[in-house]
């Protein structure tokens, strides 16, 4: 019955594992775009899995974990509005550690 189970979860363990992982990135989106075009853009992420982890105040954007297919789906949205999406990652300046 161990061996069983054993070959089992081996067996399944690729198949898990080739799931769509989910990326860190920040999305941004030129000042004048209405909100309208960030809340689809946000449905979109959720609707795909994925998660909005921070919304910013100053500039029209947000932070999120998603899909590389989610992410591809933004830019399709909107022709008029086109986001930038970038990697959330972690950024030095002069040996000194710096969240971004």
């Amino acid at each position: 019955m161990k061996l069983f189970l054993s070959a089992l979860f081996f067996g399944l363990l690729p198949f898990a594992l080739a799931g769509d992982s989910q990326k860190s990135v920040v999305v941004t989106y030129p000042q004048d775009t209405p909100n309208s075009v960030l809340t689809t853009a946000k449905n979109a992420i959720i609707d795909a899995g994925g998660i909005i982890t921070h919304e910013f105040q100053l500039i029209k954007g947000f932070a999120a974990e998603a899909s590389a297919n989610a992410l591809q789906g933004l830019s399709a949205l909107s022709a008029e509005y086109v986001p930038s999406i970038e990697e959330d990652k972690v950024v030095t300046v002069n040996d000194r550690k710096v969240d971004a």
